[in-house]
């Protein structure tokens, strides 16, 4: 079982909003368990066919990988997010069906300990290389803040589906 927690080693608010976001990613992984390969591709919600455990996770991962990668940092977009259409806007979730549950969480879990250490060399004040829709260049912080946010607001997604795959709720 994913072991995580929500109260932080230290009570600055670096450690408190990394706390906050390692927890919902564990909380996102910890869903994950136990599942077999045919049930992590099961949509169970008809009107919603890529709300998968598989399109859920890969989509956590994209996600972060744009407002740390390309927003914040300013590099280029790169993977499935770059193939998002009017007519597919969720490239990543559609091709997440065709690659393992273990697979995904282990590019997830790489990649969460790349963004744990580069966030703690930047300051949670540096804005960012690229502006949001709007025009500004958020933060750092307001970066993380809308990670914690997008992350539980996804682990409410998990919730759902695995339910209804197969009843287990909790964690």
């Amino acid at each position: 079982m994913t072991r995580r927690t929500d109260t932080p080693p230290a009570w600055d608010e670096r450690t408190q909003l990394t706390t906050f976001l390692d927890y919902a990613r564990d909380t996102a992984r910890a869903k994950c368990e136990g599942l077999s390969p045919e049930d992590a591709r099961k949509a169970p919600l008809p009107l919603s066919p890529l709300m998968t455990v598989c399109g859920l996770i890969s989509h956590l991962r994209w996600v972060e990988h744009h407002w740390i990668q390309v927003v914040f940092l300013g590099e280029e977009p790169e993977g499935p997010l770059t193939e998002a259409s009017d007519e597919d806007p969720d490239p990543e979730m559609r091709l997440a069906q065709d690659i393992p549950l273990p697979r995904l969480l282990a590019e997830y879990e790489e990649q969460s300990d790349r963004y744990r250490r580069l966030l703690s060399e930047h300051d949670l004040n540096a804005k960012a290389s690229r502006p949001i829709r709007d025009g500004r260049h958020v933060d750092l912080r307001w970066i993380v803040l809308h990670l914690i946010e997008e992350t539980a607001r996804h682990n409410g997604h998990l919730d759902i589906v695995r339910e209804l795959i197969d009843g287990r709720t909790g964690v």
